[in-house]
């Protein structure tokens, strides 16, 4: 089952992950799910490394949905270290944040970052972003092989 996750969710915030989820399963986009809380264990799982050891690192979400602000390893930093493997670089990532600075959104795509998303305040606005990027990234996205 760990295997087969579509859909990374790395978000600190249990309320906006919650969200999150929720709407995209309330579009009908209820493609397998994992929400992390942080960073680091972000890096575990993609990279099949600490508590997820046992996973195989060939089987890649098809999209990761990451935020920047975070304890233990900031968003930049999980950034960082997807689009500087080779076996992770074609990861599809998307930053979802309440950041607007300039400096986050530049460094963001000097990193390769493929989207930067900032989090809608109204709940309603909030879910039609996660709807919209869903069913892009899901459904309209051509991955590569």
């Amino acid at each position: 089952m760990i295997d087969e996750i579509e859909i990374l969710i790395v978000e600190d915030n249990a309320s906006d992950a919650e969200m999150t989820i929720r709407a995209l399963k309330k579009n009908g986009l209820t493609n397998k799910i994992l929400h992390l809380k942080d960073g680091a264990e972000a890096l575990e799982f993609i990279f099949a490394v600490g508590n997820y050891a046992g996973r195989e690192i060939e089987n890649k979400p098809k999209v990761i949905l990451l935020d920047l602000k975070m304890p233990k390893v900031t968003g930049t930093e999980v950034l960082r270290a997807i689009k500087s493997d080779e076996r992770t670089r074609k990861i599809p990532v998307v930053i979802l944040t309440s950041s607007k600075e300039d400096p986050d959104i530049q460094e963001c795509y000097d990193l390769g970052v493929n989207s930067y998303v900032v989090k809608p305040v109204e709940f309603d606005e909030f879910q039609k972003a996660i709807f919209d990027l869903g069913l892009y990234w899901m459904i309209v996205n051509q991955p590569p092989h």
